[in-house]
């Protein structure tokens, strides 16, 4: 049996039995207000009200209760009539629409928490998850870009075996040709190489390196763009037929040395 607090006195005499009523269906059910709010969809907040009489309740509410304890509502319905009349009459009604059931049932193991709670946790996290997603990203985009600045200078600096290739989907790329002289060589500021062989279809900074010596050679090869295509090829050969080299069109260790070493026709 619960022990229910003291009814507040002044109650007329029917909605004084109108809550004992409920509280012995309540008592009869064995359920807890949580449980009882979930079986009858008013809040265990509202029961909470009602069964201390410091509210009264609608006639669903009533009918609720009646299932859930398996009574027939209909006696408690008519002395719930005569209670909301002197209820009336002796206690204002609040104003505002009467009290119905919650639109999501209480969650059977404790309270539901309120709808705007969840929304505010929700748009919260939500702020959380884009900030870090967009500082994740600059990031990367900070560090690929230095990845790449390495690169350069690493290919700018050591020796490459393996030229690519030409393929379909080649972005072109126009080179700056930095020319200095070191140690009696000139180099461009793209490639290092002195071994390299370099032929048609291959691109890279061995070949813009290549075709900057061309230009400066005074057989150039067109646009510095890295590519190893036929206008490259036919100033290699112009190249190797004025310095009495074998006329290929690959760029080997003689057509390098001549390149390295060349000055302007």
């Amino acid at each position: 049996m619960s022990r229910w607090r003291e009814l507040p006195a002044g109650l007329d005499p029917p909605v004084h039995q109108l809550i004992v009523r409920l509280r012995a269906l309540k008592d009869r059910s064995g359920l807890s207000t949580r449980r009882l709010a979930v079986r009858t969809g008013y809040s265990a907040k509202s029961w909470q009200r009602y069964l201390n009489g410091r509210a009264l309740p609608p006639a669903e509410a009533v009918r609720a209760i009646c299932r859930v304890g398996d009574e027939d509502p209909t006696r408690l319905l008519a002395l719930h009539e005569i209670a909301a009349q002197r209820w009336a009459e002796g206690r204002p009604v609040p104003a505002g629409p009467p009290e119905e059931p919650d639109a999501t049932p209480a969650d059977p193991g404790g309270e539901r928490q309120p709808y705007g709670r969840h929304l505010r946790v929700a748009v919260t996290a939500g702020a959380v998850v884009t900030v870090v997603s967009v500082s994740v990203a600059l990031l990367l985009a900070v560090r690929l870009t230095e990845a790449r600045a390495q690169l350069a200078r690493e290919r700018a600096d050591t020796v490459t075996t393996t030229p690519a290739t030409v393929t379909e989907d080649l972005v072109p790329v126009i080179y700056t040709c930095r020319l200095e002289r070191r140690d009696g060589r000139w180099y461009a500021g793209l490639s290092r190489t002195t071994d390299l062989l370099l032929s048609n279809t291959q691109v890279g900074l061995e070949v813009a390196e290549a075709q900057c010596l061309l230009h400066r050679a005074g057989t150039a090869p067109g646009e510095i763009d890295g590519i190893f295509g036929p206008k490259t090829r036919r100033a290699v050969e112009r190249m190797q037929k004025r310095n009495g080299l074998i006329v290929n069109g690959v760029i080997d260790p003689p057509t390098w040395k001549a390149l390295r070493e060349a000055d302007p026709k």
